[in-house]
């Protein structure tokens, strides 16, 4: 048989196997669960929003949050597993829009970062079965959990292949660094949607805040204030008027 047959033999049992081995098309994203509080809106908010302006240069990464995860037949059957507060997923295409992260649809690829942020309801899940899910079954890299009204609540695990999850050392900040992103974890207290709290934020390996788009156009906006002041000062030593010249 030539080379040319065989390939052809290989693709119609390829062919023929999806046809009967279909994913189930009637996939849920939307189960009408709220977020426990208006500040755990904002921190899962913050964390993506956040991740999207510190990584804006590239466009190969996707950032989620309170969204069904679909991974397994036995889950579908459930129907009991909902998504981490907030995940990121490194070297895939940002473009598609998804309603979900549906793990068949995505080359079988999982979250590399999760964060969920605790609450009474949720706190035993998410520091037992779903840390365990995540472990054993996601191999996500990097998890992290935190009390949006407990501000020494951050604690992180980092996937050590042969022994499974290992807590995260603080720096002096007690911060916790974030391998796969390159950002620190870490706390940071302002108001954020009118809410003023301690929310935990990125900073950048050189203890920089990650802004958010509109910390960014702020930022922005005054430094180029800073520059035209510095520019009319300059021109009033050489005896001009800046007023004259708009």
């Amino acid at each position: 048989m030539s080379v040319e047959s065989v390939a052809d033999q290989i693709l119609t049992e390829e062919d023929l196997f999806f046809a009967e081995n279909q994913p189930p098309i009637d996939l849920i994203f939307d189960d009408g669960a709220e977020m426990e509080s208006n500040r755990h809106r904002i921190g899962m908010n913050v964390l993506i929003r956040s991740l999207e302006q510190g990584l804006a240069h590239r466009s190969d990464f996707f950032a989620g949050g309170n969204m069904f995860i679909y991974f397994s037949a036995e889950q579908l059957r459930n129907r009991d597993f909902r998504g981490p507060d907030f995940f990121a997923v490194m070297d895939v295409d940002s473009t598609p829009t998804r309603q979900g992260w549906v793990v068949w649809q995505e080359n079988g690829r999982y979250p590399d970062v999760i964060v969920e942020l605790l609450s009474p309801s949720t706190a035993s899940a998410d520091k037992g079965v779903k840390k365990d899910i995540y472990e054993r079954i996601f191999r996500t890299p990097d998890y992290f959990i935190f009390d949006p009204f407990d501000p020494n609540s951050l604690q992180g695990w980092r996937l050590n292949p042969g022994l499974g999850y290992e807590p995260l050392v603080a720096n002096e900040q007690g911060w916790l660094w974030c391998e796969t992103l390159g950002f620190w974890l870490g706390t940071w207290q302002g108001t954020v949607d009118r809410e003023t709290a301690i929310w935990v934020r990125f900073f950048d390996e050189f203890g920089n805040l990650v802004l958010l788009p509109e910390e960014a156009a702020q930022q922005q906006a005054e430094q180029e204030r800073q520059r035209a002041d510095r520019l009319a000062a300059r021109l009033r030593e050489l005896g001009e008027d800046p007023n004259a010249l708009n």
